[in-house]
């Protein structure tokens, strides 16, 4: 399950998620975006789970928790819409 993470510390990278995230279960990767001119952080992230039972518990009990000093927003993510 891919799960959308909002509300990151510039700071919080791949390694923080995951080791994060992998308290509740296998992670298989953590991506945070970033902008592509100054390739800093926009604060957010998607992390997959691929047990969505895992994935489930995951966002139910890290949701509105504290990572570096700020309340994340955890939930599953929406499929990306197309662009025309």
């Amino acid at each position: 399950m891919n799960i959308y993470v909002s509300n990151l510390s510039v700071i919080v990278n791949a390694q923080d998620l995951t080791k994060h995230f992998s308290q509740y279960g296998a992670v298989a990767s953590a991506n945070v975006i970033t902008d592509k001119f100054t390739n800093q952080s926009r604060g957010f992230a998607f992390v997959d789970m691929p047990d969505d039972n895992e994935a489930r518990k995951a966002i139910a009990e890290l949701n509105g928790t504290q990572l570096d000093g700020r309340s994340i927003v955890v939930n599953e993510a929406r499929p990306k819409k197309e662009r025309y």
